[in-house]
């Protein structure tokens, strides 16, 4: 199986751990383990979408043979976004959900996001791991293969018009009003490239200038990674050359997006998940705000100052969309640019995330006297309280023994401890966070500290005690 079956989702390079004709034992799999197909056949249908990669369109044409052969009805989406097919999931009422997406990952790989109904989240501990076992036993015999030949016994529909009604919905979220806005939107020539062109249509008063909004799952430009620093300097210098009031980088099925502001400057994801908190929590009072572990102190001073509380979590889309329902919350934002929101059917969207900042942007030229000022910038400048290093990896030969050396270290010190993801280790003037990837086999550090000079003496001592 080459380790597809992820801790979030299913994904693999095609060729090697993904094939066709596992996609085809996928979809059986997920017919009989998940959808249950055959327990209520008055369910609705599983909803199927896919992205702009080469192999996408084929690998989506087995796993919908799969799932009807296993007994599922599918509606077939065809090119989507992974938030419109959330937004699917529960619009057509369906049983469940599958994208086929690698996400941000390269042109070799790609994978399936699984949700069950109402676009709750399924990963590895939730029905994937029974899903790996099915394909496992299917593989290995013979006469299941022979069998997987022949009709299907669900039926497949083509939707229609789906784009023009998820933009139907989506527009509502946009605040009315004139105010002008010039912005630079970079697609990554991925699915952002999708809807779009159509979105901004819909709205006169925005200017945008578009970079890469051809859909190219070669990724011809750049990584479809906004949360790498290389993959926003076109942005950036969009933004600069043409003057507008702040930029977008989309990731590449569009569930993750980062800003940079006027200047061309990054925005942490982090700072932007304070930026929105205010926001939402402006419109519900008193609401819970999800933020990850890795996020900067900055976030949980914002949200409690803001009238909010403050809710920490476990780094992941599944986590985090369980704890947005589980606590009731109205958002919640990652580091890595996924941003959570209960209108969202408490899912991530990355055009949530960027209608959010418009109207914030769009609000604040409304006011006269405008608290932190009217440029992104300026709203933006009071989260810079603190210094971090952003993420940073490392490859490591055992990461459960670097995990206890580390902890003894600093327990010695009398610094404050705990396991909600990996290691995080506090003292009154500085972090960090270590944890293991979930997609890749690295430890990933997170720390911040007062200011750059503590924070670099921080990074070296602790790099120090890895490197050992």
């Amino acid at each position: 199986m080459a380790g597809i079956f992820k801790a979030y989702d299913i994904r693999g390079i095609v060729g090697e751990g993904l094939s066709p004709a596992r996609a085809y034992w996928i979809g059986r799999g997920l017919a009989a383990e998940i959808f249950g197909a055959s327990a209520d056949a008055d369910a609705g249908p599983v909803v199927v979408s896919r992205d702009m990669r080469t192999h996408s369109p084929q690998l989506a044409e087995e796993l919908i043979r799969g799932l009807s052969k296993g007994g599922c009805d599918v509606l077939d989406m065809g090119l989507a976004a992974t938030p419109m097919n959330y937004w699917a999931n529960v619009h057509f009422e369906s049983r469940g959900s599958v994208m086929v997406t690698a996400s941000h990952n390269g042109p070799e790989y790609n994978g399936f996001k699984v949700s069950g109904a109402g676009a709750t989240p399924l990963d590895y501990a939730s029905g994937l791991d029974k899903v790996e076992r099915f394909v496992l036993r299917a593989e290995e015999n013979s006469a299941a293969a022979t069998a997987s030949h022949g009709a299907g016994a669900g039926h497949i529909t083509l939707a229609e018009n789906a784009l023009g009604e998820y933009l139907n919905w989506m527009s509502g979220f946009v605040e009315e009003g004139a105010t002008p806005l010039k912005i630079g939107i970079d697609a990554a020539n991925g699915m952002a490239g999708f809807f779009l062109p159509e979105f901004v249509a819909r709205f006169p008063w925005l200017e945008v200038v578009p970079l890469f909004w051809e859909l190219d799952g070669s990724f011809p430009n750049h990584e479809a990674d906004p949360l790498k620093p290389e993959n926003l300097r076109d942005v950036q210098t969009l933004v600069r050359q043409h003057g507008c009031d702040f930029g977008v980088a989309f990731d590449g099925d569009a569930d993750r997006c980062m800003f940079v502001d006027e200047i061309g400057a990054n925005i942490s994801s982090d700072l932007t998940t304070a930026l929105i908190a205010a926001e939402i929590l402006e419109q519900s009072p008193g609401s819970p705000i999800l933020y990850d572990l890795r996020s900067s102190n900055i976030v949980a001073e914002w949200i409690e100052k803001h009238g909010g509380v403050a809710v920490r979590g476990r780094v992941g889309h599944s986590f985090m969309k369980r704890l947005l329902r589980e606590k009731a919350a109205r958002f919640g934002g990652e580091l890595s640019g996924h941003y959570y929101f209960a209108d969202c059917f408490h899912t991530d969207s990355g055009l949530m995330a960027m209608i959010q900042v418009i109207n914030i942007w769009r609000k604040a030229q409304q006011k006269e006297n405008t608290q932190g000022g009217r440029t992104l910038s300026q709203m933006v400048a009071p989260l810079r309280k603190y210094s971090a290093t952003g993420e940073l990896n490392f490859r490591v030969a055992d990461v459960g023994a670097m995990l206890r050396r580390i902890q003894e270290h600093y327990a010695a010190q009398g610094a404050r401890l705990d396991h909600l993801d990996g290691l995080t280790v506090d003292f009154d003037d500085w972090w960090f966070n270590l944890r293991s990837s979930n997609t890749e086999p690295l430890l990933r550090l997170n720390l911040e500290a007062g200011d750059v000079a503590a924070r670099e003496s921080r990074l070296r001592e602790v790099r120090q005690l890895i490197e050992a």
